[in-house]
């Protein structure tokens, strides 16, 4: 995990390079500075990263509704759903136990570098959700019986950092490594009592940026 961060930073470092260096050479424009013009967007994002809980192996995937201002700062709802094989013994027959679960709440991101092609942004999401234990082994035909499994009631912090790339007005790709803290919980004798543990996953976000139309800029006139 640490090894793919740090892949993941140095790629980050190349990519805004090579976005400034871009950006500084193409020089047919004028700037120009107007304070009330001011870019709102408002998106649908969808996630997938992978993890660890207590060593596991953990999947999730997320889901977001955000306001985008001025291309500086989001605002909005996400939510998280996880499956973490722990392969604990428990209640059930197959001694396989699994944890799974989800948090939502308010997600906060401000962004850096955001009139380039591609930005450094770093999330946060602050909300509640439900852990449990579930049999691993469950076939399609038996029956889950929710009153067999304890659940509990967690708080979630999750930071990170993302690298955005805008690819148009409406679609813009991120990837990124997260950090998710969370409160303490206990419902399984051998089980953890955090969810606590790094993530790195990629996504899509689908809306109206106003990416591609830059405001701050005239063409030159010609000669």
């Amino acid at each position: 995990m640490k090894k793919s961060i740090k892949i993941l930073i140095t790629l980050l470092l190349i990519n805004i390079a090579n976005t400034y260096s871009q950006e500084k050479n193409n020089g047919n424009y004028l700037e120009f500075n107007d304070r009330k013009n001011i870019v709102h967007g408002v998106y649908l994002g969808f996630s997938a990263s992978y993890g660890e809980i207590d060593g596991e192996d953990t999947g999730l995937i997320g889901l977001k509704l955000a306001y985008v201002a001025n291309r500086k700062f989001e605002v909005g709802f996400g939510m998280k759903g996880f499956y973490s094989q722990q392969n604990l013994p428990g209640i059930s027959i197959s001694n396989d136990e699994d944890l799974i679960g989800g948090y939502a709440g308010m997600h906060l991101e401000p962004i850096f570098f955001s009139k380039s092609r591609v930005n450094l942004s770093f999330p946060l999401l602050i909300g509640v959700g439900g852990v449990g234990y579930i049999d691993g082994q469950l076939d399609d035909d038996d029956e889950f019986n929710e009153n067999e499994y304890d659940w509990d009631a967690v708080f979630v912090a999750e930071p990170g950092i993302n690298l955005l790339f805008n690819v148009s007005r409406f679609v813009q790709l991120e990837a990124g490594v997260k950090y998710r803290f969370s409160s303490k919980f206990n419902i399984h004798p051998n089980g953890i009592d955090r969810i606590n543990g790094f993530s790195a996953g990629i996504g899509v976000k689908v809306g109206v940026f106003n990416l591609g139309k830059n405001r701050y800029k005239k063409n030159a006139p010609k000669d």
